[in-house]
């Protein structure tokens, strides 16, 4: 069986939603190739039903196309809360932007400072990875008012808000090492270990090897008994 062939179908049937399709145009193109080579076996073609027969598969990708869609629908409430997004604020909104959401990310900065801009970039990128956290920054001049009651002495400050109370903050990069080179993921793990962020996008991710994996063994399967039989 043609390693292209073979690589090309998997990708395909990594997406639910085009699994049969998948299917289908793999299937046509077997067909093409016995046609061209008159001494392919012509089981290929019930190898290959058996292989979108199989119930465990059925039911892993029906359980993976109901997990989607669950997700698809928890991201878009999120996201009609301001959420997947990193946040200019105002002060006048504050106040309804770290109420309305359970965990809440604020990074006061000033525009002239670079560590600021450093951050910003950081928390930009994680926005849209941890949707179910809400990312915002309000311009520390602009927001006298928080920034004496939060007591914010030095930028960039970001404060962990939990339920509308400030939680915990990270002060300068005091916790990523004190260095301005430090990684997105460095920023990252410390918010998880601070309980802002899910370890869930990574438990995600893993679901979706396992997937895939799961489909890789199968389709390897159906070519080792193609090759058995030629």
């Amino acid at each position: 069986m043609d390693p292209d062939a073979v690589k090309s179908t998997l990708s395909n049937l990594a997406f639910g939603n085009v699994l049969a399709a998948a299917a289908r145009d793999y299937k046509k193109e077997v067909l093409a190739n016995e046609k061209a080579q008159s001494s392919r076996p012509a089981n290929e073609e019930v190898d290959f039903d058996d292989l979108m027969d199989d119930p465990e598969l059925e039911k892993l990708h029906a359980d993976r196309i109901a997990a989607l869609k669950r997700e698809v629908e928890k991201r878009e409430k999120f996201k009609r809360q301001g959420h997947g997004e990193y946040r200019e604020v105002s002060e006048g909104d504050f106040l309804g932007e770290v109420t309305r959401s359970e965990k809440v990310i604020c990074h006061f900065y000033h525009k002239e400072f670079y560590r600021c801009k450093i951050m910003d970039k950081h928390l930009k990128t994680l926005a849209p990875r941890h949707v179910d956290t809400k990312f915002i920054k309000m311009d520390a001049e602009n927001a006298p008012f928080f920034v004496t009651k939060l007591a914010i002495k030095t930028l960039p400050c970001v404060i962990l808000f939990s339920k509308g109370i400030a939680m915990d903050r990270l002060v300068g990069f005091q916790d990523l090492g004190a260095k301005d080179d430090f990684s997105t993921t460095k920023l990252e793990n410390v918010l998880v270990k601070k309980g802002m962020l899910s370890e869930k996008k990574r438990e995600e991710d893993e679901e979706d090897y396992e997937y895939q994996e799961s489909i890789r063994r199968s389709v390897r399967s159906s070519a080792n008994v193609d090759s058995d039989s030629d």
